[in-house]
């Protein structure tokens, strides 16, 4: 009887944090497919490396910091600021919620084209058709050559999503720009019509202008240029939109509890950090691949583990590698 005591305290004294006493890492799993990756690396490397476990809780933003508040849920890995000003501010500054700083700095929206359109491009036997076009305002110059087929007079302009706010912020920036006489405002019904219309466009190397941001599978897949604007001004939007849309932070958010609960997490979450680039791209090969969120995550690790391996220690680098093979 004691060897087999004996026994049983060497196995569980020897396997590090052992799962059935290792809390549970919750994860505010939000609508979009990047907070879904970053979720699941994070995961993954818990899990796989540090003997924790991970859950996901799918949920909208707002109320998903709420529950975090409460400590019902632990990590928002994307919180765009912005989006929830009010109620950032209200548990920030209570300190039920933590900013941990950026996950990959700020976001991008805007006005863009495809690179080839102003500078061509060879391999595909594309000549530049705008050499000049750099701005918002240059695009009076060549609406003739994003000529929209049901109104060959005007050019087309791929609006946001119908009932999307940024959409009538789009039109409301059309007029101020002067732009609504070259330009008609097409506004599509879904985002599959959105990307889809870039794509379609990309592939036969035609000529498209539009909105759309970033990070997305889509500017992970094509060569896009925006178009300079003046420098977003919260007075000039309010009374005339005639500015860059403003950049979203996206910051990591934590319950105030976790530093306790799991103190080793929380400086991997205080370490973890990506560019806009690296979603980019992580969300083209899902989109190439038909791959979920678990497939982008071993997609990250995979190939970006110059960069994950500072985030934790040797041992813990080691183990996730392994169990990546």
């Amino acid at each position: 009887m004691r060897i087999l005591m004996a026994i049983f305290l060497v196995l569980t004294l020897g396997c590090g944090p052992a799962l059935a006493d290792s809390p549970t890492i919750v994860f505010a799993d939000l609508s979009w497919n990047s907070v879904m990756v970053h979720n699941r690396i994070v995961g993954f490397i818990i899990e796989k490396g540090m003997g924790y476990k991970a859950d996901y809780v799918p949920g909208a933003t707002a109320t998903s910091v709420a529950g975090m508040a409460k400590g019902d849920i632990h990590v928002d890995m994307e919180s765009w600021t912005l989006n929830i000003q009010e109620i950032y501010d209200k548990y920030t500054k209570s300190g039920e919620v933590v900013d941990l700083g950026p996950n990959f700095g700020q976001s991008w929206e805007g006005w863009l084209v495809p690179t080839y359109v102003i500078k061509g491009d060879k391999k595909r036997g594309i000549k530049a058709l705008a050499p000049d076009l750099k701005s918002v305002e240059d695009l009076k110059k060549y609406s003739q050559i994003f000529k929209d087929p049901e109104e060959p007079d005007k050019g087309r302009f791929y609006n946001g999503v119908a009932g999307w706010q940024i959409t009538k912020k789009n039109t409301r920036r059309l007029k101020a720009y002067g732009l609504d006489k070259y330009f008609t405002d097409f506004i599509p019904g879904s985002d599959a019509a959105l990307s889809g219309s870039m794509a379609a466009a990309y592939k036969r190397g035609k000529p498209w202008l539009g909105y759309y941001w970033a990070p997305t599978w889509a500017l992970g897949l094509y060569d896009m240029t925006p178009l300079k604007e003046p420098a977003f001004d919260p007075k000039v939007e309010k009374e005339t939109g005639r500015c860059a849309l403003p950049s979203n932070e996206i910051n990591i958010l934590i319950w105030s509890g976790l530093p306790k609960m799991a103190p080793d997490v929380v400086e991997l979450l205080k370490k973890y950090e990506t560019t806009m680039e690296i979603n980019n791209k992580f969300l083209a090969h899902m989109r190439e691949t038909k791959g979920d969120s678990e497939a982008g995550a071993i997609f990250f690790l995979k190939n970006y583990q110059d960069l994950w391996t500072k985030w934790v220690s040797p041992e813990v680098a080691d183990k996730v590698k392994a169990a990546l093979k």
